[in-house]
């Protein structure tokens, strides 16, 4: 599985997401006479802060240690009891549901390792304490819904294998709806490389103007738009690190640099020299407005 379907989700549009928190976060605090056995409506990501437990899910035998994340799947059982020596586990635990443009779960699509050690876990940690010890009141806030999303992103770019595609995709809107996620990852993924378009599409198995109005429908720009639109939001992080708005332009493909600003303007509000200055350093004298 590539890098590119690794990092899918952190490059979707923000709308094409409903995350449902089902309860406030549970802060575990499990001494040695600590013991569960039950099932979950919802799915249920949990992280060890310290300590080390042991879970059983449908036969599936897990020590969670320190830095590790784990996926309890919705209605599957799973029995958990203490298995450290002396310390006390802590982390959190946080019961959630994740549709995909409305409609169809995202996770049921996903083939994940059930549970890793988060590779960004020095990062993340501080993180992981302040979502446990926030104070919550009786109902879910929406900065915990951020920086729950943040810790649901690391695990699964690090738990992702692969996705579950059925042989049915011409009568199943999930999978055209999965199709139209992976499709846009790719080309946030790639704005750089000349055929980006035209693979991304030719991979979809979907006749072409069908797709393309169904990707239009749920995005909310056609797939030749929105790979601009990434285009465009990549010029905006190269100008931002100090180079002339001719330089983004000849990496980007544009052999006109009036043209490429134009462009620019147009999709992200504002002339990319002006973006340069807020951004970086002094306008070079020849640069474009």
């Amino acid at each position: 599985m590539d890098k590119i379907e690794h990092s899918l989700l952190a490059g979707m549009p923000v709308q094409a997401f409903s995350l449902k928190l089902a309860r406030t976060a549970i802060r575990m605090h499990h001494t040695p006479s600590w013991k569960i056995n039950k099932v979950n409506p919802d799915h249920d990501l949990v992280i060890c802060l310290s300590g080390t437990a042991k879970y059983d899910i449908i036969g599936e035998e897990i020590l969670l240690e320190p830095g590790m994340a784990m996926l309890i799947p919705a209605y599957q059982r799973f029995r958990g009891k203490y298995a450290g020596s002396g310390e006390v586990v802590t982390g959190v635990a946080q019961h959630f549901s994740l549709e995909l443009f409305g409609r169809g779960d995202v996770i049921s699509k996903m083939d994940l390792n059930r549970c890793v050690r988060l590779s960004n876990w020095d990062v993340l940690e501080p993180l992981v304490r302040h979502f446990r010890n926030t104070p919550q009141g009786t109902a879910t806030t929406l900065a915990a819904h951020h920086q729950f999303m943040v810790l649901l992103l690391a695990y699964l770019d690090d738990a992702l294998i692969g996705w579950r595609m059925q042989s049915n995709q011409q009568q199943d809107q999930d999978q055209l709806s999965l199709q139209i996620m992976l499709t846009a990852s790719r080309l946030a993924a790639d704005p750089v490389g000349a055929g980006g378009l035209t693979e991304a599409l030719a991979a979809v198995p979907y006749n072409a103007d069908y797709f393309r109005r169904a990707f239009r429908d749920r995005i909310g720009m056609t797939p030749q738009k929105y790979r601009e639109l990434k285009r465009m939001e990549f010029a905006v992080n190269r100008l931002g690190v100090g180079l002339s708005v001719k330089e983004v332009a000849a990496e980007l493909g544009y052999s006109d640099p009036y043209f490429f600003s134009r462009m620019f303007k147009q999709y992200i509000g504002a002339s990319p020299s002006r973006y340069r200055w807020a951004g970086s350093s002094p306008i070079d004298a020849d640069e474009i407005s």
